[in-house]
């Protein structure tokens, strides 16, 4: 299978571009942006897709990282730069997707638990980038910039699920 860049994103002005990949001012924050930008995306799933079956939920995180891609490899061409940090709509699109099943880890500790955890999993996870996530950012274009933080997010949900799964039979 060939990665090569979506086209669609160049008649698209720069500062659309741009604006969209940074989530507007949240990804100049000085300090942190993934960090800022792994949060709005908490938010966006909390406050308007937790309601959502599994299904709606892996279609509408398809469908924000298929966006995701074409965004944010269109942008690292208008700022001249490889994955910058300001970069951060990856982290929003993938959100979903650590959450998946996330009713079920809320039967058994509260809500806020389930979406703090599955918060600091993915940062832990975007970060170290372990068990060859890393490797998946040398695909081109926005695939690389997008597909580690996929499969951080899925990763996340593994873990989610593990230990709140572990933790309900202690």
């Amino acid at each position: 299978m060939k990665f090569t860049q979506p086209q669609w994103t160049r008649r698209l002005p720069s500062a659309l571009v741009v604006g969209l990949a940074t989530l507007g001012p949240v990804g100049r924050i000085p300090f942190g942006p993934g960090t800022w930008g792994t949060l709005a995306g908490v938010g966006f799933f909390v406050g308007a897709l937790r309601h959502l079956p599994a299904a709606g939920l892996v279609g509408v995180a398809l469908l924000l990282c298929w966006l995701a891609v074409g965004i944010c490899g269109e942008a690292e061409v208008r700022l001249r730069q490889l994955d910058p940090g300001c970069v951060i709509l990856d982290e929003f699109a993938v959100m979903p997707l650590c959450f998946l099943g996330w009713p079920q880890l809320a039967a058994v500790v509260p809500q806020w638990v389930v979406f703090a955890l599955g918060f600091a999993l993915f940062r832990v996870l975007d970060i170290a980038k372990p068990f060859g996530i890393h490797a998946l950012q040398a695909l081109p274009g926005g695939w690389g910039v997008v597909a580690d933080d996929f499969a951080a997010a899925l990763g996340t949900c593994a873990l989610l699920h593990i230990g709140i799964g572990f933790y309900a039979v202690m």
